[in-house]
């Protein structure tokens, strides 16, 4: 099995502790080229923890196992050397958005392209031609390439957030794995780096997996949502199938303030 054709992620038995808690309690979970998935439940049900179980920078409980397209990246407590190749086929995206804000915005996308220059052109900022123009097309594909000189920690939050998908356009990535990359924004940008995910999964064909505490998000863009509670997958299956009376199950108390627009 091909990386293009083997499961963005697969996830088996993992479970995570921290102290007394579980964050993740026996997880099985596999996500297949091309989808895009939405992780979705209330506030600690380990749905961020998974997300980073999953790029290797949260290490997992010995006994369970977690691939990235196919390469095992944990394994019984520990995580293999393959994490690093895996990584570069995955472009993260983050609450924070992960710029650097002194850089332009031009700078931080070029970033995207580290994995494969040589280091010593990354270090000096000695950009090949071709690697300009693919983080010039990136930011107008995005619709933020006026800004693309200005300093990544004067722009909005949605600008910000747009440059972090070019980022990982330019970086080639084969997936997305974004943690909560609506939560700082205002509706209006969260719609934008919403559709641009879509159309980065449709268009494109990349596999995204998004945790989002918006269940009317949640919903509307991603064709499957896992809901997990208190550590434990407890919904697999396709939007559709969350009817009100499954996500107060879900969310509990938490049930009203996991609404964004649809509730307002």
């Amino acid at each position: 099995m091909t990386s293009a054709t083997a499961a963005v992620a697969s996830v088996k038995d993992v479970s995570k502790t921290f102290g007394a808690r579980k964050a993740l309690n026996g997880v099985s979970v596999e996500v297949g080229a091309g989808e895009m998935v939405a992780l979705i439940g209330p506030s600690g049900s380990g749905k961020s923890t998974l997300l980073r179980s999953i790029t290797g920078l949260q290490s997992i409980d010995p006994g369970g196992t977690i691939s990235v397209f196919g390469e095992v990246v944990q394994k019984d407590g520990r995580v293999t050397g393959k994490v690093r190749a895996a990584r570069q086929k995955l472009g993260m995206i983050f609450q924070q958005f992960n710029l650097v804000g002194r850089l332009s915005l031009f700078s931080n996308v070029m970033l995207g392209a580290l994995g494969r220059v040589p280091g010593w052109r990354g270090f000096f900022g000695l950009w090949q031609s071709q690697d300009k123009e693919q983080a010039m097309a990136a930011l107008h594909r995005v619709g933020v390439s006026d800004y693309a000189a200005q300093r990544a920690n004067t722009l909005s939050g949605g600008q910000q957030q747009r440059g972090a998908i070019a980022r990982a356009i330019v970086q080639g990535a084969q997936a997305i794995l974004a943690d909560e990359p609506v939560a700082s924004l205002d509706p209006v940008s969260a719609r934008k780096v919403m559709e641009l995910l879509v159309e980065l999964n449709k268009r494109d064909g990349l596999g995204v997996i998004v945790t989002l505490h918006q269940v009317d998000y949640a919903i509307r863009y991603c064709e499957r949502v896992i809901a997990l509670q208190k550590g434990k997958v407890v919904y697999d299956g396709p939007s559709t199938g969350l009817d009100t009376a499954r996500l107060i199950e879900i969310y509990g108390p938490e049930f009203e303030d996991a609404f964004w627009e649809a509730k307002a």
